[in-house]
């Protein structure tokens, strides 16, 4: 048994939902998933309060919006990957997607000016469900890994990219005010485009918690065969989180438009790895069946924070990448140490347990 097991739905195993020893490991790894939520916020309360003792302003008004404002997209892409990779799967197509998305949604606008903002959204959602239904799709067909799968649609995405673009850039000129409004406004001082991301945040995490088919996408990155044979239907399980997290993809890359204005075939090139670390850092495991979308959030807030740090610090850039690569091997040894903790604990209670009867 391991840390990941401990996920899976009460009655994947053929045990009823009040099993006590199910509800035990639940409960232990819950317990343990809160205690690396807590760790990240102590660490990020540290790095803020070690920058502000170097430079004051760190914390002023408009620092603190344009942290929000940079990690809000990262928060809502890395919840859409923490449903892929809880499933024990990856998608690096994310940065693409994102970048297909905005372009799309600018070309849209120079096209079509009197485009209300609202129908430029829920077709730049649709255009990256509609990526993720390749990905998903491509899977199931080719039964072929992920990463494999991802890997190639990377480039393929970003290529129709650069042949719709075919050297344009869009400006924020060609863009309606009222849209670019959407990437700078606030509610009581928090950027809108953070607000968005909260929502999502919530609405994710209380889905994987609280829903018989969240709990089953834990289940699935475990034991897929397990799974199976417990008659959860793991394709269609896995199919459905790949166009989930295409469309929360194509809701970043209308977001970015609106938030940055000037976009070109380049937009979002490299940030399916950042994406995939701030997952990784945030508790979720990069082997499946362990993790949650706040823990991931939480680590896409940290790696902005520490990259804004930084330069104010005016520490050299490459110690970024230094540091978020420190901390990704660390979250990865520290998923393994807990793996080994629990199976111990549960090899000791089921001991206990067979004697005492």
């Amino acid at each position: 048994m391991s840390l990941t097991d401990a996920g899976a739905p009460e009655q994947v195993a053929g045990h009823a939902p009040t099993d006590p020893g199910r509800q035990r490991r639940r409960g232990l790894t819950e317990r343990l998933l809160a205690v690396r939520e807590l760790s990240l916020l102590i660490a990020l309360g540290v790095l803020v309060l070690v920058t502000t003792l170097r430079n004051e302003r760190f914390l002023s008004g408009q620092s603190v919006k344009d942290l929000l404002l940079g990690c809000a997209i990262l928060v809502i892409l890395a919840v859409g990957q923490t449903l892929v990779i809880v499933t024990r799967n990856v998608d690096l197509s994310v940065g693409s997607i994102l970048g297909l998305v905005a372009f799309a949604t600018g070309t849209l606008f120079v096209s079509a000016p009197g485009t209300p903002w609202p129908v430029a959204l829920v077709l730049g959602v649709a255009l990256g469900a509609l990526c993720g239904v390749v990905n998903g799709g491509l899977i199931a067909v080719a039964r072929v890994p992920a990463l494999v799968i991802t890997l190639g649609t990377l480039y393929a995405f970003r290529g129709v990219d650069y042949y719709w673009a075919s050297g344009r850039q869009i400006n924020a000129a060609d863009m309606p005010p009222s849209f670019l409004r959407l990437g700078n406004q606030t509610v009581l001082g928090v950027p809108v485009l953070f607000l968005v991301a909260l929502v999502v945040v919530a609405v994710i995490g209380f889905y994987l918690r609280s829903y018989r088919s969240g709990r089953e996408l834990y289940a699935i990155g475990s034991e897929p065969a397990a799974a199976r044979l417990s008659g959860i239907p793991v394709g269609r399980r896995v199919f459905a989180v790949f166009i989930a997290n295409g469309a929360l993809a194509g809701l970043a890359g209308v977001l970015y438009a609106a938030r940055f204005g000037t976009l070109d075939a380049a937009a979002g090139t490299g940030l399916e790895l950042q994406v995939v670390a701030a997952a990784v850092v945030g508790g979720v495991a990069i082997f499946g069946g362990s993790g949650s979308a706040y823990g991931a959030a939480l680590g896409a807030v940290l790696l902005t924070t520490i990259g804004s740090s930084l330069a104010v610090l005016r520490i050299d850039p490459f110690w970024q990448q230094a540091v978020v690569g420190a901390l990704i091997l660390a979250a990865i040894g520290l998923d393994r140490l807990l793996a080994l903790r629990v199976a111990a604990r549960l090899r000791g209670r089921s001991a206990r347990d067979s004697s005492d009867a």
